[in-house]
């Protein structure tokens, strides 16, 4: 950690709690907006991080699995007050959407039966389902490339990868974390494959545990930790390439939702500051109260900041190594073929007439032609859409 010290320290802890505090109650947008929020405000405003440990920590959050915006915090955190820094900063920058997403659970379970409810979930849902669509077009070109000819052909093995995970998920409508494990090492060794590698033994041996693992059973509480510690250990990319992973376990797996409250699960966290991945916390409130919450949302974030405590000292050998940066783009392809498959899925139920698939396209017309109406906005028009034209059909 002594690298980090580098740079004077004009700021205290405290202000950097303040300050993700006050990003984790405000800052809408997605991932990529609130990265950009951390560099204005941090690097350019605050100098508080320099450019290169801000390009650092990004760089380490794209290539580790996880939130993105979360674990840069984290390392941002890390960056002058180690540890202590990281645990703080993710805890500022979480909290304020956990605590809005449990309101918004408890509001969901006293209410979800009113018809008004059901006709603001009516518009959201379809809403939803275009900035899942927008999102996963705009995730594909940035993971694999332009649909291009060119590309493909650069490419093929990435698309491969995407294209059958989009067909699995969509026909099996489940997602297999060791699937993604699977393409990922296989492109590795396709790629760059590492000197351990040519000892297959110990490879055996880690998917002989692994699998092992897995099959232990496990309580309700147990069942919930276990598979968000999964989903925040296994899944790149931004905080929608979680969708399809968890689509598959709460709804198929364990069956702990309808598809419906899927779906309004994920409307919660496009209508909520801070991490998308904070839908997690109003699943486990449906699935086992509050207890639930804090079990969904501690497992789904304790692995990226593990990742985080652990690596950033080490972080420039590892951005170095090929091997690695191949078994991230190989499982980068998967997952995010696998979110294509999802939204194939979720659409199918969610689109169900002519009012929502206007709502849906008009969603993805406004985000692609009009950059000052964000996805809250969007989301309070479909409900207020919703509610009329359920006023209109009674």
């Amino acid at each position: 950690m002594d690298k980090f010290k580098k740079t004077p320290l004009n700021y205290t802890l405290l202000d950097l709690i303040k300050y993700f505090l006050k990003l984790g109650a405000t800052g809408f947008g997605g991932p990529v907006a609130l990265v950009s929020y951390m560099h204005r405000d941090l690097v350019e405003d605050k100098k508080w991080i320099s450019e290169s440990d801000y390009k650092e920590g990004l760089a380490l959050s794209q290539l580790a699995p996880g939130p993105l915006a979360a674990q840069l915090g984290i390392y941002i955190g890390y960056v002058h007050y180690g540890v202590l820094g990281a645990t703080v900063s993710g805890l500022a920058f979480i909290l304020p959407s956990f605590i809005m997403v449990v309101l918004l659970g408890i509001a969901y379970q006293t209410y979800g039966g009113l018809p008004w409810m059901q006709a603001v979930f009516y518009g959201v849902s379809a809403t939803v389902i275009g900035i899942i669509i927008l999102s996963s077009y705009k995730l594909t070109i940035k993971s694999i490339g332009k649909f291009e000819i060119t590309n493909i052909k650069k490419n093929w093995l990435l698309w491969v990868f995407y294209i059958s995970s989009t067909i699995l998920t969509a026909v099996t409508q489940k997602e297999e974390v060791l699937l993604f494990v699977v393409l990922g090492f296989l492109y590795m060794i396709v790629k760059a494959p590492p000197e351990w590698i040519k000892r297959p033994k110990t490879a055996s041996y880690l998917l002989l545990g692994t699998v092992s693992f897995s099959a232990v059973e496990l309580g309700k509480l147990g069942d919930l930790a276990w598979f968000f510690t999964k989903a925040g250990a296994f899944v790149f990319g931004s905080g929608l390439a979680i969708v399809p992973f968890l689509h598959g376990g709460v709804v198929h797996e364990y069956g702990w939702l309808t598809e419906n409250q899927f779906v309004d699960a994920v409307a919660v966290a496009m209508i909520t500051p801070g991490p998308v991945v904070i839908t997690v916390g109003f699943i486990g409130y449906l699935v086992a109260g509050f207890t639930g919450a804090c079990v969904a949302a501690l497992a789904t974030f304790l692995p990226c900041y593990l990742f985080t405590v652990i690596l950033a000292p080490h972080f420039k050998k590892i951005a170095q190594n090929k091997s690695i940066k191949a078994f991230v783009d190989g499982i980068t392809a998967a997952v995010v073929g696998a979110l294509v498959g999802a939204v194939i899925v979720i659409a199918s139920r969610s689109i169900v007439d002519l009012s929502t698939v206007l709502i849906a396209i008009g969603t993805i017309l406004i985000l692609i032609y009009t950059k000052k109406i964000q996805e809250p906005h969007i989301i309070g028009i479909a409900a207020l859409l919703g509610v009329l034209l359920k006023l209109i059909d009674v």
